[in-house]
């Protein structure tokens, strides 16, 4: 048996990229998948998929950015499975820009998204694993983490962040909850498009474009944390492509 086999995942940002990939594999290997984004049709397809090959999945619409949202994620895993066993925290945004550019908007929707829409899973998630005497938070955070770059300050902010109250979450989460924080390097997916400006888009993509790696190698990285017995904890995972500076 899997230690991932029967258990409850629930995923946000699930619609594409790493949250996609990663349901993809937990779902190969026994994992039963509540599945969140903001793109309903996406998750459709992608639950059609996983019962096609023989898997479990649900999913609902789900805005990080509303706490109400992540409690209806959670409250669907305890609906449909019993349980949630591990909160996968994927969801986030990129909107880079140099500072000077005032996007201030956009500042402010990667706090919303990056920072508090993990806060708002901790929220949902930390009754339900009190409760059941178990549980796993995996957070998606970035290498932008640990080395700021120009025009990334507030992304890199945001993801430095997620870290501290990740470590903050594990110091307080007591011996049944575990807590894991997985960074990618330099990812293959549209997080390049994000960006509104037309010239750090295009260095964005020619980056990604020379050294990308797929998102199912975060996919295999999350699935090493989950998969440990419950007396291991896997704190912090960096994952990047060997050709990433």
């Amino acid at each position: 048996m899997s230690g991932i086999t029967g258990k409850v995942v629930a995923i946000t940002g699930a619609s594409s990229g790493i949250g996609e990939a990663t349901a993809l594999l937990l779902a190969e290997r026994g994992a039963r998948l509540v599945l969140g984004a903001r793109r309903s049709e996406r998750l459709e397809e992608l639950v059609a998929r996983i019962e096609k090959a023989g898997g479990e999945a649900v999913q609902i619409r789900t805005d990080v950015t509303r706490l109400d949202d992540v409690r209806a994620l959670v409250g669907l895993a305890g609906e449909r499975f019993g349980r949630l066993d591990v909160l996968i925290s994927n969801a986030g945004v990129g909107t880079i820009s140099p500072l000077d550019d005032l996007r201030t908007a956009e500042w402010d929707h990667m706090v919303d998204v990056n920072i508090k829409g993990v806060l708002h899973g901790i929220g949902a998630a930390l009754p339900v694993f009190r409760a059941q005497d178990g549980g796993h938070f995996v957070t998606t955070a970035s290498t932008a983490a640990f080395r700021v770059a120009p025009a990334m300050a507030v992304y890199a902010g945001t993801k430095i962040a997620v870290r501290a109250i990740c470590e903050g979450l594990r110091q307080e989460a007591g011996p049944t909850v575990r807590v894991s924080t997985v960074s990618p390097g330099v990812i293959d997916t549209d997080f390049p498009e994000a960006s509104t400006n037309e010239r750090v888009r295009a260095e964005i993509a020619g980056m990604r474009d020379r050294v990308a790696i797929p998102p199912s190698a975060i996919a295999r990285a999350i699935a090493f944390a989950i998969e440990q017995p419950a007396d291991v904890d896997v704190n912090e995972i960096v994952v990047r492509p060997t050709a990433q500076t």
